[in-house]
């Protein structure tokens, strides 16, 4: 079993979602066409149901202050693996970290196309066609965001933000006691990605090679002839220079990687093919 992970990809997509549409404006102007106000509409994460009932929850409409008017919401909706842009799922992501010259990797993500629904409510219908108008024309029908996904390994993804369809619901035919609401739903699907683990593992410094040599009488290998073991890692003196002697080498372990070194063999001889494992 893998050991608990968490990368926070789908609070990066959520993140990135709501910032697509947190400078969204609305001006009102008189009859003469003069500006007298400028709104920034609020957005935040959380079904309409939340801040319609919040809306109509004071029926007398005693309150002083009751929930502002216009305002943006959303919510993740579904999540849906998709086929069409799946990859090599034994592809890796690699990246070396200069700093503690380790390696880091990551086996290819899996595609999922996140929906999510951005809900508008509003006062009067002019303002939801000024926020309509300020978030339609970008998408055609998409809109590509770089986002940095894994910190570890530092990569940015494009990903696109497709519009779906828009739906429009209005109270206009409620009782007189129940505040208006015209509600603008836009849908759109995030395709994304969901990442596994990340994997870290430091420099190798020791290598060991064992070769099997078949005897020139015996070229195919019925009868085996003298086996070597080859141990490579780098060589290093005290004083800071490289050295290809490992006899003369300072511990493999404590060199660094960018210092100054050297690669140190060593050859050792078995008896014999047959009790290489013996010896």
């Amino acid at each position: 079993m893998v050991n608990h992970f968490y990368n926070g990809t789908i609070r990066k997509y959520i993140v990135l979602f709501g910032r697509m549409f947190n400078d969204i404006d609305i001006v009102r102007k008189n009859k003469n066409s003069t500006k007298i106000q400028t709104l920034r509409v609020p957005i935040a994460y959380g079904p309409k149901e939340k801040w319609l009932t919040r809306l109509n929850q004071d029926a007398g409409l005693n309150r002083p202050v009751s929930i502002q008017l216009p305002r943006l919401s959303f919510e993740v909706t579904a999540m849906n693996y998709d086929s069409t842009r799946t990859l090599n799922k034994m592809h890796k992501y690699s990246s070396i970290n200069d700093e503690t010259n380790r390696l880091t990797s990551q086996y290819t993500p899996v595609p999922y196309n996140i929906n999510v629904s951005l809900y508008g409510m509003f006062a009067n219908n002019e303002d939801a066609v000024q926020v309509t108008e300020q978030i339609l024309p970008f998408f055609r029908p998409e809109w590509t965001s770089s986002l940095k996904l894994i910190d570890e390994l530092g990569e940015y993804w494009d990903i696109p933000t497709v519009y779906n369809d828009m739906s429009i619901e209005d109270s206009y035919d409620s009782d007189f006691v129940t505040r208006r609401a015209i509600v603008y739903t836009w849908n759109f699907s995030i395709k994304g990605y969901l990442f596994g683990p990340v994997r870290s593992q430091g420099v190798i410094k020791r290598t060991v090679i064992d070769m099997t040599v078949n005897s020139t009488s015996d070229p195919i290998g019925t009868e085996v002839g003298p086996d070597k073991k080859i141990i490579l890692t780098p060589g290093q003196l005290a004083n800071g220079s490289s050295t290809t002697s490992s006899s003369e080498s300072i511990i493999h372990t404590s060199i660094v990687a960018d210092s100054d070194w050297d690669y140190a063999f060593d050859s050792n001889d078995y008896f014999d093919g047959a009790n290489r494992h013996d010896h």
